[in-house]
């Protein structure tokens, strides 16, 4: 199976976004996305699973028969998982007491066990690795997305709490858009991630559909022209 990079890529940050086109992973997208530093953590965590598991997963696929594949591959998840937890624990601790549960939830993410089948298993390390990688990314970029637009219809603020995961550095990048603003509630429940969601979805399926209606003006245009010539001829004659 051979796919190209820049397929890879195109397909994780767009084409086949996890978030946006294959739906999964959606529970700790809706729970977490309040602010951007939740959002951000998580995603971070998602995509450093996704291209350890990818990477081991694409070493052992020639020695693992089918009849523990799927057990072995939610081990190695698993054990990637925890690794990620304790360096949590260790740097961002207070960010990760925040996320809580949604951290060893990786483990269940179905994202990522569906890359290490559909794709790590049936590729090289590169290639695997860079899978892991856009996958990982196109689901923080959402997740990020929908989180910046909560903070800021929630709280009237954009990059709160930002040490919470940068450290130090980050403690001033606070921007309050909004003085004296009451904050909308909706946006910082539940319903809001959906409603932000739903949007983000039908935006992108916006410009697909946009983009598809471009791409078949291109391919018919020469053919139109090619037939007005030939009647021209045609008549000439």
């Amino acid at each position: 199976m051979t796919t190209s990079y820049k397929e890879i890529t195109h397909n994780g940050l767009w084409k086949n976004n996890p978030a946006l086109v294959q739906l999964l992973g959606l529970c700790p997208l809706l729970a977490v996305s309040g602010s951007v530093v939740n959002a951000l953590g998580l995603g971070l965590a998602t995509t450093l699973v996704l291209v350890g598991s990818n990477i081991a997963v694409s070493l052992i696929r020639k020695t693992v028969s089918d009849a523990v594949r799927l057990p072995v591959f939610v081990m190695i998840i698993a054990s990637f998982t925890t690794c990620t937890e304790l360096l949590m624990k260790a740097y961002t601790y207070e960010l990760y007491q925040i996320l809580g549960i949604f951290i060893p939830l990786i483990v269940t993410n179905c994202a990522i066990l569906g890359r290490a089948d559909a794709f790590a298993s049936k590729n090289s390390v590169p290639a695997s690795a860079l899978d892991g990688l856009m996958m990982g990314m196109g689901f923080a970029l959402v997740l990020v997305s929908v989180g910046a637009i909560r903070e800021v219809l929630g709280h009237g603020t954009l990059f709160a709490d930002m040490n919470l995961l940068l450290g130090p550095m980050a403690e001033h990048w606070k921007v309050t858009l909004f003085s004296n603003y009451p904050g909308f509630l909706v946006a910082i429940l539940p319903p809001g991630a959906f409603i932000v969601t739903g949007f983000l979805i039908a935006i992108k399926n916006v410009i697909d559909a946009n983009a598809e209606k471009r791409e078949k003006a291109k391919r018919t245009e020469p053919v139109i022209k090619g037939s007005k010539r030939v009647r021209t001829t045609g008549t000439i004659s």
